[in-house]
């Protein structure tokens, strides 16, 4: 059985920033341990992986993720996605219909829990019901992005720090600001500096840690300063050459490299079901 999984199995790269398809894998049965670690070494070269064609129940879900690590349990007084206090679900409903979350709109570039001590390392994404269009995901390579910068811009953000706000923190319907200016306005929550340029715990690759749309502010600048900073570093990242955009199709699992990589989800039609489920993986503290 293995030697057979090893024939059939294949990584193919796509031509695009980032991203790779798996093909020839059965995620829901046991899986060799030299697979286990091409899959891993792949998604740190490639940053997001496509298995195609999967039909697995919950626990097979779970057992597959696991093999990439522990689930991703935030502290008890930093909300995320569709946590309560003291509980945080296993595996999250990415949906639009059943009491699931994220609605129907547009999903600005972000990754998961950077608010929090020690941000997830990687989510799966698996795909039961999509649309007929809409609702597409994008990666964008953020190695990629820190690359392209000038390198006076590299230097003068080398060794700076970011705060990003906790967006589930905010009111509903309350404006969005995309950087903290007021710093009169009490902190409602704790908040954790991390490298606006952090590594790669795996690569040893240099990223740039910014999400594009959350509430930021740069440790130890002016807010003027840091605005100003934060917004052309967000012009340089909205850039068609750092992703790819994926089309859904029912049976398709998407593993990404939460620390390496933002998404977007496109809107789409709120009249039809868009149902996939999410598992998050434990981090360690950005260095």
């Amino acid at each position: 059985m293995t030697t057979l999984t090893l024939t059939k199995f294949q990584i193919t790269p796509l031509d695009a920033p980032l991203g790779a398809v798996v093909t020839g894998l059965d995620a829901s049965q046991t899986i060799a341990p030299e697979v286990i670690l091409q899959l891993k070494q792949a998604l740190r070269d490639y940053h997001i992986l496509i298995f195609k064609n999967q039909s697995l129940t919950d626990e097979q879900f779970l057992n597959f993720s696991f093999y990439f690590g522990s689930l991703f349990v935030p502290p008890d007084n930093i909300p995320v996605l569709a946590s309560q206090p003291g509980v945080t679900p296993v595996i999250i409903p990415v949906s639009n219909v059943d009491g699931g979350y994220t609605g129907t709109g547009e999903l600005a570039f972000h990754s998961d829990h950077k608010w929090t001590p020690f941000p997830s390392s990687g989510s799966l994404l698996y795909a039961l019901e999509v649309p007929s269009e809409g609702g597409d995901t994008s990666w964008l390579n953020l190695n990629l992005a820190y690359e392209t910068l000038d390198e006076s811009t590299k230097k003068r953000i080398a060794n700076l720090q970011l705060i990003t706000y906790n967006p589930f923190l905010n009111k509903p319907g309350e404006p969005r600001k995309k950087y903290r200016e007021n710093k009169s306005i009490p902190l409602i929550s704790p908040v954790f500096p991390h490298p606006l340029v952090r590594t790669h715990p795996e690569s040893g690759k240099k990223i740039l840690y910014l999400d594009y749309a959350t509430e930021v502010e740069v440790v130890g600048l002016d807010p003027q300063e840091g605005q100003e900073l934060i917004a052309q570093l967000r012009y340089h990242l909205h850039q068609r050459q750092f992703y790819y955009q994926h089309k859904w199709s029912v049976g398709d699992i998407v593993y990404w490299d939460n620390q390496s990589t933002l998404h977007y989800r496109q809107a789409f039609d709120p009249n039809q079901r868009r149902v996939l489920k999410r598992i998050s993986l434990a981090g360690s503290r950005p260095f």
